[in-house]
């Protein structure tokens, strides 16, 4: 995940591909479909099927993102072909779950399995999670906080799936990693934008930060 500052820390040979930045696209995938996923959790859904994400974790957030990542393979970036190729796959693993097991585990009334998968999904992507935050400390304060708020969005939300139990429609921490989760999706695009932005070098500039560890 990079913008102008990440530069800073890629190979020489990364200018030379003669490829646009596919950093801003990857974020914006992210930043979209995690918006509807915590707006469902956040309970703002209310007059919806709820289900507006699951398309857009095939299309958008899963598969766009994980082309960046192929991307940024190519411009070396080991960061952002790490970070990006390893959320497309969990979009594109989240539906394929909600399709094929989540749907099914429902129908049968086994809400507390439904929850503990979740929480189990959750809490892998936690781990991978905060070692790529504590990494993406030597990019900028942008990409950081892109990885900081997601992390408590996980954390948030792995303890209240596996504290739910049998609880078809888990309120409390549920809730909240729905909220955290938008904050994620707006700290994601306002860095999607700075990276389109900057990347333009245009008139309009936005501010990422400098990197947190030199």
């Amino acid at each position: 995940m990079s913008v102008s500052e990440e530069r800073e820390v890629r190979p020489a040979a990364a200018a030379t591909t003669g490829i646009a930045d596919p950093a801003p696209l990857g974020l914006a995938a992210f930043a979209l479909t995690t918006f509807l996923l915590s707006a469902k959790n956040a309970n703002w859904m209310s007059h919806s099927s709820t289900l507006s994400f699951l398309g857009y974790a095939f299309g958008y957030g899963g598969l766009v993102q994980l082309l960046a990542g192929m991307w940024e393979f190519r411009n070396r970036n080991v960061f952002g072909c790490t970070a990006f190729s390893s959320y497309g796959g969990f979009w594109i693993g989240l539906g394929l779950w909600v399709q094929l097991v989540g749907g099914g585990l429902l129908a049968k009334g086994q809400v507390a399995q439904f929850n503990h998968d979740v929480g189990w999904i959750l809490l892998a992507f936690l781990i991978f999670n905060t070692y790529m935050m504590i990494l993406s400390m030597q990019i900028n304060v942008a990409v950081f906080g892109v990885f900081l708020t997601l992390g408590l969005t996980e954390l948030l939300g792995a303890i209240a799936n596996f504290t739910a139990g049998a609880h078809a429609n888990p309120t409390g921490f549920v809730q909240v990693s729905g909220y955290v989760g938008i904050l994620t999706a707006i700290v994601a695009w306002y860095t999607s934008m700075a990276g389109v932005a900057n990347g333009m070098g245009g008139r309009i500039r936005l501010p990422v930060g400098k990197p947190l560890v030199a």
